[in-house]
């Protein structure tokens, strides 16, 4: 692990345990009651989003790296940004957090089976059919310390420590969202020598296939009734996907194709924005909700 990579853990992992500070463990027992909350996250990630881009790219003329790209995205899980965002834009984070784990699991197995029947089904992809290797390691490191542990110790801290909880929410929330709008950056920086206007093709592909995550957790949480709140995490963690899952196969088993490189980056500016801008919607409506209902009644 480099000292980048290592410093962004640590904030993420910094992150999920400021989210944590304001759950319960009720919130996830609550969560356990209703799996088909669960369920409903898991619909659009491993099928809808999956056989929407498959579908998408027999339709549309890109180059084959480019189809691939998409697919090889769409197979990808969710990653802990989703928590952040989630609880940012004031969904139900217990359910947020749950999704992720179960669909980093189910991951070993449905990201290699789905990319490798998109791809071998597309006659513009078959001949860049991989099988995927992907390092079961990897994933329980990221779920154990990104996930689980800040987790864990944010549940316990504030159940032993409240007052001291109080006063570190705040502050740790602020942080949080300075450092959603620093990965941001920090994408923008890292990926500066592709930014140009020769890539607003490929922005609007990125922009389109995030969007159809979006609705594609829309459409789920609508169908399945489930509340306000589950229907802002299940469309959130339709539309993050693990952007940085997608480069490291990208650089292992594609040579770092350009193309294909450039696609996953952009996934992995872009779904926070669309997620923060989402968040700051909900919030704003809560807000106009809220003094709604304070107003006098005539």
């Amino acid at each position: 692990m480099t000292a980048q990579q290592l410093i962004l853990s640590l904030v993420l992992a910094t992150m999920v345990f400021s989210v944590a500070l304001e759950l319960k463990v009720d919130d996830f027992r609550r969560v356990a009651q209703t799996p088909r909350a669960v369920v409903c996250g898991l619909i659009p990630q491993f099928i809808l989003l999956p056989v929407g881009t498959w579908a998408a790219t027999l339709v549309l003329d890109l180059p084959p790296n480019v189809e691939t790209a998409m697919i090889l995205v769409a197979a990808c899980p969710g990653g802990s940004l989703s928590n952040v965002v989630t609880h940012f834009g004031r969904g139900n984070t217990a359910l947020s957090v749950s999704v992720s784990a179960v669909a980093s699991l189910i991951a070993l197995v449905a990201t290699p089976f789905n990319f490798s029947w998109m791809v071998a089904s597309n006659p513009v992809t078959a001949s860049w059919l991989r099988t995927l290797s992907i390092d079961a390691s990897e994933i329980w490191v990221s779920l154990l310390l990104l996930l689980a542990v800040p987790m864990a110790l944010g549940l316990l801290f504030s159940h032993r420590l409240p007052a001291v909880t109080a006063r570190i929410q705040k502050p740790l929330a602020n942080f949080s969202l300075v450092a959603l709008l620093a990965f941001i950056v920090l994408g923008l920086v890292r990926e500066r020598q592709l930014l140009t206007l020769g890539l607003l093709p490929m922005l609007l592909i990125v922009v389109l296939h995030n969007a159809s995550g979006l609705f594609f957790g829309w459409a789920t949480s609508r169908v399945m009734g489930v509340s306000e709140r589950d229907r802002r995490a299940v469309m959130i963690e339709g539309g993050m996907q693990n952007s940085g899952l997608a480069l490291g196969i990208i650089a292992v088993q594609f040579n770092s194709d350009l193309g294909m490189v450039i696609i996953a980056s952009l996934w992995g500016i872009w779904h926070i924005i669309s997620g923060m801008t989402l968040a700051l919607l909900w919030r704003r409506r809560d807000a106009l909700g809220s003094l709604t209902a304070a107003s006098p009644q005539t």
